[in-house]
């Protein structure tokens, strides 16, 4: 397990074991692959970041992770891989967050991507991200980075 602030000071602490930290995270974050590029979407409010967001009622994380990408992006995906679970508390509340990595088949282009402006892919992140503006800040703390290194290990990409 690691344990370290985010970009806005809450306490994380990140895990790759199953369950980790609870069966019924309420959120999922989504890091896509498509053509050997990032797949991520352009938040109006937070900039870019990969697709994610909150559990619906009687949704399974697979089921949100699907539709928050399809919602986001436009994006189907070929295959979903769970990775791991984080859990961020800041002042008296907390919540979790299941990450998956997601490998795309298709982008379509919709009249609507809800909160955000679409897809956006990218060859490659940048090494500073921390200090782009350009970015998320929920692609600002260590989550990211631990996450690309677990997916590495488990040779998905």
């Amino acid at each position: 397990m690691y344990q370290f602030n985010d970009y806005n000071n809450c306490n994380v602490r990140l895990t790759f074991e199953e369950n980790g930290f609870t069966e019924h995270p309420k959120h999922v974050w989504v890091i896509c692959k498509y053509e050997d590029k990032w797949l991520l979407t352009d938040h109006s409010k937070r900039g870019l970041e990969f697709p994610g967001g909150k559990v619906e009622e009687g949704e399974t994380l697979i089921e949100a992770a699907k539709r928050e990408v399809w919602e986001e992006t436009g994006a189907r995906i070929k295959s979903l891989h769970w990775i791991g679970q984080y859990e961020v508390t800041c002042d008296s509340s907390s919540f979790h967050k299941a990450i998956y990595f997601a490998e795309i088949v298709s982008i379509e282009e919709k009249l609507h991507y809800l909160e955000t402006a679409g897809p956006t892919l990218l060859n490659s992140l940048p090494a500073n991200i921390r200090k782009n503006t350009s970015f998320s800040f929920l692609m600002k703390d260590e989550v990211l980075p631990y996450s690309l290194q677990q997916i590495a290990k488990m040779q998905l990409f």
